[in-house]
This record gives C-alpha cells, sequence and structure tokens, in this order.
C-alpha cells in the first residue's frame, strides 16, 4: 500500500499545525492528528449555499467563513449570478497557497474566478465591520461544529451576539448556513432567538450513502 505522502504544514493562530498529505490521488489536510478535512468527502459543504441561497438575485454577495478546499467556494460560484461576488475569510496563509496549487483542481480552481475576494483574517471581524444587509447568504466551515471550535476566537461566532452580528449583516431572507460534524441539540433554539427561521439539514458526506455531516441554517425574517 502506498504511503501517505507529506506535501507542507502551516501553524495556526492558537498554535497549532496543520499538514497537507496526498495519497493516490486523496487529500487530506490533518490537525494535530486527526482528518480535518478530506478531498473524498465534501457533500454537506457542496450544499451549504444550495440551503442558504438557492436563487440568489443579480449581483448578489456571499461571505464565506473557511476556504477549506475549496468545495464551499465552488458550490456558491456555480450558483452566483456573472455580476456576483464572494468573498472568503481564511486565517491561514498557507491553505490560499495550496488552493492556488495542488488542491485547486479538485474543485475547478475556484480562486481563479474574476468574482472571488480573499480576505486574510478572522471572519468575524469581516462579519462585525461589514454594513448591515450586506450579504445574501454567510456560510460557516471553520469548526467541526458551534461546540467544537478548531480556533478560539471562532467562538464568539456561535453565541448570541456573533449570531445576533451575521443577522444584522444578511439582507432580509438571506441564509446563514454552518457547518457541523454532528446534530448538536439546542442550537436550533439560538438560532431563534438571535432572530433567524431555523432548520437542521443532515447531508452526506460522500455519494448517497455513508456519514452524514450537518448543517444549521438561520433565515434571516
Amino acid at each position: 500500500m502506498k504511503p501517505w505522502e507529506f506535501l507542507d504544514s502551516a501553524r495556526t493562530p492558537d498554535g497549532g499545525t496543520l499538514e497537507l498529505r496526498r495519497h493516490d490521488g486523496e487529500y487530506v489536510i490533518r490537525a494535530e492528528g486527526y482528518d480535518l478535512m478530506t478531498s473524498r468527502m465534501h457533500g454537506s459543504e457542496d450544499a451549504m449555499m444550495s440551503l442558504a441561497c438557492p436563487h440568489p438575485r443579480g449581483g448578489a454577495s456571499v461571505l464565506i467563513g473557511g476556504l477549506g478546499m475549496g468545495f464551499t467556494l465552488r458550490a456558491a460560484l456555480d450558483l452566483l449570478p456573472e455580476d456576483g461576488h464572494a468573498i472568503v475569510g481564511e486565517l491561514i496563509p498557507e491553505v490560499v497557497e495550496w488552493n492556488r496549487g495542488p488542491l485547486g483542481p479538485l474543485a475547478g480552481n475556484p480562486l481563479e474566478d474574476p468574482r472571488v475576494q480573499v480576505v486574510m483574517g478572522d471572519v468575524g471581524k469581516t462579519i462585525r465591520q461589514s454594513e448591515a444587509q450586506r450579504f445574501d447568504a454567510i456560510l460557516l466551515d471553520v469548526d467541526n461544529g458551534p461546540s467544537a471550535p478548531t480556533q478560539k476566537g471562532n467562538s464568539w461566532l456561535y453565541t448570541q451576539g456573533g449570531l445576533a452580528a451575521s443577522h444584522r449583516a444578511l439582507r432580509p431572507g438571506g441564509g446563514l448556513a454552518i457547518w457541523a460534524i454532528d446534530n448538536e441539540r439546542g442550537f436550533e433554539r439560538k438560532l431563534k432567538s438571535a432572530g433567524f427561521l431555523p432548520s437542521t439539514h443532515l447531508v452526506t458526506a460522500h455519494g448517497t450513502k455513508g456519514k452524514r455531516h450537518t448543517v444549521f441554517l438561520g433565515v434571516r425574517r
């Protein structure tokens, strides 16, 4: 059996380590010894845009928290009109470099699309500083779920203050989609108390069978 090939590593703001590895055409980003994301399972990432903003208007603007392997961004671009705009907030420069390099072809090189703007830094800062009703959708794929942040600073995104800030940044009818590895009881209530119409969606990670991941959706009323 072929061994996993180490390609590169990066330090996270919290002092952790990410590793990019490859095996037989499959790529994995590992964090402290566990698989954070894999190119083989991205069905739930693909679904986030279609849940949050299935029919974007002309000139629609989408904010994506976390570039990952580019699958969430690709799904957003596939739905956005030609005059649409996608802003990607990413903390780690090497992740952007990997998406401009070996990871790029996996999702059709989405960073080459002129509708894309990459903002280096905390996506929470972008949400806090955005003008009211700026976005048609906010897609957050930065953690393993609201109760399992990969960076300490991300915890704010899932507090009542963070959810209220996302609500303010969305247009009426806009959607907030949050990726989670598991269904976390009680999170719908937090979305509702922040002014959203909440729902929970279990999406198959790969193909039509197997492991399911969770996408929490909040629609701004």
